[in-house]
């Protein structure tokens, strides 16, 4: 094992993410619900100030070398049979990510309906040609 600690299991970077993400909703003021069970399309929901409830899906992002940009999955796999493997996107069965990346120790919360149906991207730096058009720029969605 060493100082290193175990190999993290992916189940595990998942209860990571969920946790911050968690801690960073309550900081900002929301009630946290957690459904009973496991296979829910989302994994939390949220009560705003106004007594809305919104339908939160957690997802850890990662940056890449360089840290312009994070990536995020806007879809799960799923398995009906050892033959029928797919993915599922969460529209109209979430309306939030809120996705926390660890290396920046930072929590992102984006619409649904803002982004693709299987991956997304926030832009932490310019692009190199220094494009603004259809940008998603990461701080607009910081939590």
């Amino acid at each position: 094992m060493g100082l290193s600690g175990p190999k993290r299991h992916t189940d595990k970077t998942g209860d990571i993410s969920e946790a911050a993400i968690i801690a960073r909703l309550l900081q900002s003021g929301y009630v946290v619900l957690t459904p009973y069970g496991k296979n829910h399309r989302y994994d939390l929901a949220i009560e705003d100030a106004d007594g809305q409830f919104w339908r939160i899906q957690c997802k850890t992002g990662w940056t890449d070398e360089k840290q312009t940009v994070i990536t995020f999955a806007t879809a799960s796999s799923y398995n009906h049979t050892a033959k029928q493997k797919g993915w599922r996107n969460y529209k109209g069965q979430i309306e939030y990510f809120a996705i926390y990346v660890e290396q920046l120790g930072k929590v992102y919360f984006v619409p649904v309906d803002a982004v693709g149906n299987a991956k997304a991207m926030l832009r932490l730096a310019p692009t190199k040609n220094k494009q603004e058009k259809n940008v998603r720029w990461a701080k607009d969605y910081e939590l």
